[in-house]
């Protein structure tokens, strides 16, 4: 493997700045920056999870709960329809006066279902919402990466978003006090 042709390193396309934190604090206060600076197109990453991070970057909340609500409330009623069809129309027996149908009978197995249910929307939601499965992300390429999962914090403000401009970007990470700033190629 030489150095790339004039041609590939012409289709090389950008993903995106990478700067690295050495601090928790360090990366809030970039991270508020960095939001305030109107970027919509970034992420953090982080040996553990930093509380408030969310917070300071401007996420709104997860939709994965509405996925869970959904898929309980289907749980929910197709046990208790289960159960009505059963006594309705596909085995129709009355026993010692009891009723066809009686949602107390019936709420065992709503009940597992809703459970079921709604822990296959979660976990479905929760793929379909993070784009899962990804098994490539250009920010693995980066040599500096690997810190990320030890002992340093990163921010990467993708080349996609609206207001990236290589250098006021790269201008941006160096105030918030961000080192090793590198770009990404995808």
């Amino acid at each position: 493997m030489g150095r790339p042709t004039i041609k590939e390193a012409a289709m090389k396309k950008t993903y995106g700045l990478i700067a690295a934190f050495d601090t928790v604090p360090a990366l809030y206060h970039a991270c508020e920056k960095v939001r305030d600076a109107g970027y919509s197109q970034w992420d953090t990453f982080t040996p553990f999870p930093v509380h408030g991070l969310d917070a300071a970057m401007g996420m709104r909340r997860s939709k994965v709960p509405r996925f869970s609500l959904a898929g309980g409330i289907t749980g929910f009623f197709t046990g208790m329809g289960f159960i009505a069809w059963l006594g309705w129309v596909e085995y129709p027996l009355v026993v010692g006066g009891k009723p066809m149908f009686s949602p107390m009978f019936a709420f065992p197995v709503a009940y597992e279902l809703t459970i079921l249910f709604t822990a296959f929307a979660t976990i479905g939601g929760m793929f379909l919402l993070n784009q899962l499965p990804m098994h490539y992300h250009p920010v693995l390429k980066a040599p500096q990466f690997v810190r990320a999962m030890d002992d340093r914090f990163y921010i990467v403000i993708e080349a996609n978003d609206p207001k990236f401009n290589p250098a006021q970007t790269r201008a941006l990470l160096e105030q918030a006090g961000g080192k090793d700033l590198a770009e990404l190629d995808e």
